[in-house]
């Protein structure tokens, strides 16, 4: 059988490590696919020929992305772009012109999902988008495919490398997270403005994917309740590990009787769960389904090659559904289109989690009864309490508490009442807990 042609649209870490591998394995992939994957048509802007071993093989490279997705030899359109928009024009053109799309685009997917897949669906063709998330984890195949006999109940997962290799080095080395950062950036393993990793969007857009493949809802990007990890200090990674937990920045998505939770936050692990101990740039997700039991699946979540990995797979996969009819395929979320429900996805205040709080009081008598009244009153608590001993001239000192199981609006009251009190310094440092037991 005739080649399949595939337009490429950007060329630069993923795009080039595509190039790469698909030359270098074209011949495994063409005997996996039922049929050779060639790229005929490029478009990218700024590129360097130099890292891409097979680029003299692409027919043509132009810097005009709609001249890829307009080209009628092109079958598939590969969309590595990154970014909402052109992104999200091109992959709509591509869908319209009858082409199948791969796209390793997290943010396009999070925001613009929904449109897409309902484009494709009555184009009848496909969206491929497992390098979306977690890199080289096929956790969207294992969702959609080989977990379809569990009643998903939950998902756990670190899927940015980048503030899991801040915390790592923060725990290991009592470094502060300003100190971390600086390094992550001279790494490239953050950019030069890393809100998007740091502040937690970048794990939001991914957990958006995964909690609707999970639960069969559409794509609620701002239902995601999102929190960075930047307040974390060294004292609180310290506090942590002397109580025999790790702290992780974990996407939890999680099944409940009145919906669903999708948060992105600081969370405190078991020093002994085996998502705790997943440490520096790598990515994991543990899910639990209700027949398998907790399944956990750990990798490199970015990277030139890990990432071009999971293009290529929905490529393959794309190759050998070409002529199977579109009803029968596998659907974008899992779940048939007409059957998507509405189950709401909940407010952070409504969701129920055990808390680690710090704060900084007054050390003298009262101050902590004081305390632990104000979270007796709001019907929260106590599970344990930590103290030091000031140093010399320090009036006020560390206050360490581990809570039971409440509801996050009662925490936000206990807080509020907690700050406002003359013998509290500052910010109550709050960190949520989860045990992630089977």
């Amino acid at each position: 059988m005739e080649p399949v042609k595939i337009g490429l649209l950007g060329l630069g870490t993923v795009g080039g490590g595509t190039v790469t591998v698909l030359t270098r394995n074209a011949r495994e992939i063409a005997r996996r696919a039922g049929r050779g994957i060639v790229i005929t048509h490029a478009a990218a802007r700024d590129y360097n020929p130099a890292s891409i071993t097979g680029l003299a093989q692409i027919a043509r490279i132009s810097d005009d992305a709609f001249a890829v997705v307009n080209d009628p030899e092109v079958q598939i359109v590969v969309e590595l772009i990154g970014g909402y928009s052109p992104a999200r024009e091109l992959v709509l053109q591509a869908i319209a012109n009858g082409k199948h799309v791969v796209t390793a685009n997290k943010a396009l997917i999070a925001r613009h999902g929904n449109e897409i897949f309902a484009a494709a669906q009555q184009q009848g063709v496909m969206v491929g988008f497992e390098a979306a998330v977690a890199g080289g984890i096929p956790i969207i195949k294992a969702l959609r495919e080989g977990l379809a006999a569990n009643h998903i109940e939950w998902i756990a997962g670190i899927i940015n490398g980048t503030g899991n290799f801040i915390l790592t080095e923060m725990r290991d080395k009592g470094r502060d997270f300003a100190d971390v950062l600086a390094e992550a950036q001279a790494l490239g393993y953050a950019e030069a403005d890393p809100t998007f990793d740091v502040e937690g969007i970048d794990a939001a857009h991914k957990l958006t994917i995964l909690g609707a493949l999970a639960f069969g809802i559409p794509l609620q990007f701002d239902r995601c309740f999102t929190e960075g990890i930047s307040k974390i200090g060294a004292l609180d990674v310290s506090y942590a590990s002397e109580l025999g937990y790790r702290i992780k920045h974990l996407g939890i998505a999680r099944r409940s009787p009145n919906g669903i939770e999708l948060r992105v936050h600081p969370t405190l692990i078991p020093q002994r769960r085996l998502i705790a101990n997943v440490d520096g740039v790598m990515n994991a997700v543990l899910v639990k389904g209700d027949a398998v039991g907790p399944t956990l699946y750990y990798g490199a979540g970015a990277g030139a090659q890990p990432t071009a990995s999971a293009v290529i797979a929905d490529l393959v996969d794309v190759v050998r559904t070409l002529t199977t009819d579109p009803s029968n395929r596998v659907p974008h979320l899992a779940f048939q289109p007409d059957e998507l429900t509405n189950t709401p996805v909940l407010a952070m205040e409504a969701i129920e989690t055990s808390y680690y709080l710090r704060l900084s009081a007054l050390d003298q008598p009262g101050v902590m009864a004081r305390i632990a009244s104000i979270l007796g009153e709001e019907g929260i608590s106590i599970e344990a309490i930590k103290q030091k001993e000031p140093s010399e001239g320090e009036t006020h000192v560390p206050l360490v508490m581990l809570t039971h199981r409440i509801i996050e609006g009662q925490m936000n009251q206990a807080i509020a009442r907690i700050e406002a009190l003359d013998s509290v310094l500052g910010s109550v440092v709050r960190i949520r807990m989860e045990n992630l037991s089977g």
